[in-house]
């Protein structure tokens, strides 16, 4: 299948590999990438026989530029249609960083009758705005001048973000320069409009109370080096709010972690995927429950830096 359409009739591309028979996984990216930016943890975890999902949010990569429904219920109605169309009923969901949003208000807004497990991969749940109630988030004018950057030059600014998207020159674990240039490449595949509504919605969307939905076993892997989502104001708080969330932490790893820690990534989860069975859900629940950090151990959140 190459294009599922949405309820609002909006061509969505989806790319599917590994064995049809396998459990299906449905892999959601972040923002301003595409599937793409899955292929590697995808073709790890199709080659350990898992029918992998990955599909480019509406108005990136080579799904269709609408002009409106850049929201997250929308999204979550197009995660669901991408469910359903590609008979992924019992899938796993595992959502990078703005995809995160995308598995919790999926969640909160359809229920997990659907889905088996979820995953948060340096996800920007549960809130990014700084507010009275929030003090510890980002305050309005770093999305504001993100979206101030990326009208006046977006070109410059992907290439800028692209860096500290992977930690260069702050991460002892390089990526490459081809790297650098084939993010920069799938940034400038995104549409514009796109583009900038997701800022407003990422920044702006609370999930806290979308946390409670997550009835079933939830993995959150996030990277200590994270300076575009700090892992204070996100896995951290997120784990705290998840009831059954288990929380993997990669000592200095940045945003980037699907290229910069990608074999950690299909370890950690293929080791959470695991085997069907109610033994197997069991043993997770016990796990993350002893795993959850306590109030005491969360520290105060830096700010967040212009990216996603």
């Amino acid at each position: 299948m190459a294009y599922v359409a949405t309820d609002d009739d909006c061509d969505l591309f989806v790319k599917e590999w590994g064995p049809p028979e396998g459990d299906p996984v449905v892999l959601i990216h972040g923002w301003p990438l595409s599937a793409d930016s899955w292929d590697d943890v995808a073709l790890g975890l199709a080659d350990a026989g898992y029918r992998v999902v990955a599909y480019d949010r509406r108005g990136f990569g080579r799904s269709e530029q609408m002009w409106d429904g850049y929201d997250y219920d929308v999204f979550a109605d197009d995660l669901k249609a991408v469910i359903e169309q590609c008979d992924a009923e019992g899938a796993a969901i595992v959502g990078f960083s703005m995809g995160g949003g995308e598995v919790a208000r999926y969640l909160a807004r359809h229920g997990s009758t659907n889905v088996s497990r979820a995953a948060l991969i340096a996800s920007i749940v549960p809130f990014l705005l700084k507010t009275d109630d929030n003090p510890d988030g980002a305050p309005q004018d770093v999305f504001d001048g993100m979206i101030a950057g990326i009208t006046a030059d977006r070109a410059g600014f992907m290439q800028d973000f692209a860096k500290s998207f992977y930690g260069v020159g702050m991460f002892s674990k390089p990526v490459s320069q081809g790297v650098l240039d084939w993010t920069f490449q799938m940034t400038m595949q995104a549409g514009l409009r796109g583009t900038l509504a997701c800022v407003r919605a990422f920044s702006s969307t609370d999930f806290r109370s979308d946390c409670a939905a997550f009835d079933l076993p939830t993995l959150i892997v996030h990277g200590t080096g994270d300076s575009i989502v700090p892992i204070d104001a996100s896995a951290r708080a997120a784990s705290k709010l998840i009831p059954h969330a288990q929380l993997i932490e990669y000592d200095g790893g940045p945003h980037g972690l699907l290229a910069t820690h990608k074999d950690e990534v299909v370890r950690d989860l293929l080791a959470f995927l695991g085997e069907d069975g109610s033994d197997q859900r069991q043993a997770f629940f016990t796990q993350a429950q002893e795993t959850v950090p306590a109030e005491s151990e969360i520290g105060i959140v830096p700010t967040l830096q212009p990216g996603m």
